[in-house]
């Protein structure tokens, strides 16, 4: 009897053993489907577990199903998100309740060079701007300003921009409050700004002077008129005279600039034979410098492979040759030698002027195509210069596709370059350095 008894102990211990291992390995496999998101299978058990567990099964693979589709859901949102974003043209940046980045658009790559493979990085270790951590703060807070213009500085590299921020649901709700910030790129306009300025401040400063001239001469004319000998009123009259056409000649400069940079420049292509035309230019020149006492001379290197293989506009050419010879023969001395030479290169023409003054200081050499620059400031404005004839030089180059530039030494003379490209080849290269001297 004892024996039986325990028999059936043991029978019933084993069968409840088995049943708990059962039970424990469909909720390992229940877990399992949980994590991976995989539908679980009433397969995997044969039904010993009842019908309860079959209940289980169905509404285990429901909910699966279910967070699936939603997942699915969520994903097709954000690619359509992050599409949409791509091709905007303003920079767009999402951060977490933490400052982690988690969305980042193209341009703004475009705008930050710097910030590659930024997702999940801290924005602090990104872009480093207090005045723009403290826009993110503002922004959660409700105390920013609809639009507000921020400086980045990186080294020697400035870009200013303008965000725009406000306070977004959470992507991830684990990640909190999330704000989504607008960045658009005005250092090119802030650029603009300052030359702008630079320009109005110039040009007004270049008119005041003969302006008062004028006005202090007319007054005296006015106040004492039967008072003035002659020969004062005369010399009077000429000062006036000389100082109005220095004032056309600035405004008609300024004219010229103003075509030159506007969207129809009203160049007029042809066939040129630039060798023809330079020899044209120097032999009108060469009776003027004689006369100031400047040797003036020609070098053709190439001679007849020079040919008519550029296209250009003679009259801006030849203007932009002349602008060349008028700056050398009023800024050097008397008995200095001009020397106009002409270099065949194998994609262009290169024009050289070469004289033998005084030189442009180091310093000055990157600004000398600059508007009003001068170097020798009061002997330019007695030689009558108005200061833009190199600026006006440098835009007629490169809206040929040339290169224009200078190389000289202080007290060893100067020589500016330019080059016209050949026919068939318009990338020329860019604007060199330079100015007007």
């Amino acid at each position: 009897m004892l024996v039986l008894l325990i028999v059936v102990l043991s029978a019933a211990l084993l069968w409840a053993l088995l049943r708990l291992w059962r039970y424990t390995s469909a909720l390992r496999r229940l877990q399992k489907a949980i994590f991976t998101k995989q539908p679980l299978l009433r397969e995997d058990d044969p039904g010993t577990l009842g019908n309860s567990w079959d209940e289980v099964c169905d509404r285990t693979n429901e909910l699966i199903e279910e967070v699936n589709h939603l997942q699915q859901l969520r994903s097709g949102q954000l690619a359509q998100f992050e599409a949409t974003l791509g091709s905007l043209r303003e920079a767009v940046l999402i951060v977490d309740g933490n400052n982690y980045i988690l969305l980042a658009n193209q341009a703004l790559h475009e705008i930050f060079p710097q910030a590659v493979n930024i997702l999940g990085q801290r924005l602090e270790t990104v872009l480093h701007s207090a005045a723009f951590l403290g826009h993110v703060e503002a922004v959660r807070r409700g105390l920013s300003p609809p639009q507000q213009e921020i400086e980045f500085v990186d080294g020697s590299t400035t870009v200013w921009v303008e965000v725009a921020g406000t306070v977004i649901p959470p992507l991830d709700p684990a990640r909190g409050t999330c704000a989504l910030f607008v960045l658009h790129d005005v250092t090119r306009q802030k650029r603009l700004e300052v030359v702008r300025k630079e320009f109005v401040a110039n040009v007004s400063h270049e008119l005041r002077t003969p302006l008062s001239v004028i006005k202090g001469y007319v007054e005296t004319l006015v106040d004492g008129n039967e008072g003035i000998a002659p020969e004062d009123r005369a010399r009077f009259l000429l000062t006036i005279q000389r100082h109005t056409d220095r004032l056309n000649s600035i405004l008609e400069d300024l004219l010229q600039l103003s075509r030159l940079e506007s969207v129809t420049p009203g160049l007029k292509r042809e066939p040129t034979d630039v060798a023809a035309l330079v020899r044209g230019v120097v032999d009108d020149y060469r009776a003027r410098a004689e006369k100031t006492g400047h040797p003036l001379s020609l070098d053709e290197e190439g001679g007849a492979a020079l040919g008519r293989d550029v296209s250009a506009d003679p009259l801006r050419v030849t203007q932009v040759l002349g602008n060349l010879l008028d700056n050398a023969l009023k800024h050097t001395p008397r008995g200095a030698r001009i020397d106009v030479s002409l270099r065949s290169l194998p994609d262009a023409i290169q024009v050289s002027v070469r004289d033998t003054g005084p030189g442009i200081p180091e310093t000055d050499i990157p600004h000398v195509f600059e508007r009003f620059y001068r170097v020798d400031k009061g002997r330019s404005r007695d030689t009558g210069g108005t200061g833009l004839g190199l600026s006006i030089v440098k835009h007629i180059v490169q809206l040929h596709g040339g290169r224009v530039w200078v190389e000289s030494t202080l007290g060893s003379g100067s020589v500016f370059h330019f080059t016209l490209p050949r026919r068939g080849d318009g990338s020329g290269g860019g604007s060199g350095s330079g100015s007007a001297r």
